[in-house]
């Protein structure tokens, strides 16, 4: 599992799945475009394969800047998923915002995911829910991001 929380702030993009959503708020974060939803799914990949967190292998040591967070995906297939020939059952996604409504999006991102990682968009799910208007979430202050995997690994 990963998870991930980003604030919103008006005047920059918003980016969930490398997918711009429109909307007056998003990430402002120098690192990356802040993608909370890829950098849970990497999360969720590295702690399932033992491999730390999305810290250890994209820092802010590195001196990259505005960096597709959805290309992380790609790094993870090549450096871990297929060397030990895993098998990704299941992606499940979770997004925790109120505004804006993102259901419209969901086979963009599915697609997205599904592409880097060479699997079956059927294998992605993506969900949202709200916070009912209460606390950060609810205020419209930030977006956070929940991320499972299942795998079968061939060679552990």
């Amino acid at each position: 599992m990963g998870i991930d929380f980003h604030s919103l702030h008006e005047g920059y993009p918003l980016i969930l799945a490398g997918i711009s959503i429109p909307f007056d708020k998003g990430f402002h974060v120098k690192r990356s475009d802040g993608d909370p939803l890829s950098h849970a799914l990497v999360d969720a990949f590295l702690a399932a394969l033992g491999e730390g967190d999305i810290a250890d292998w994209f820092n802010d040591q590195d001196g990259t800047t505005n960096a597709r967070s959805i290309d992380y995906l790609n790094e993870i297939y090549e450096k871990f998923l297929k060397p030990r020939h895993t098998t990704i059952i299941n992606i499940e996604i979770i997004i925790l915002a109120e505004q804006p409504k993102l259901k419209p999006f969901y086979p963009q991102m599915q697609e997205a995911i599904a592409s880097r990682l060479n699997i079956n968009i059927q294998r992605v799910s993506i969900q949202g829910k709200t916070y009912e208007g209460k606390g950060i979430i609810g205020q419209q202050q930030g977006i956070e991001t929940r991320a499972m995997v299942a795998l079968l690994t061939g060679s552990l």
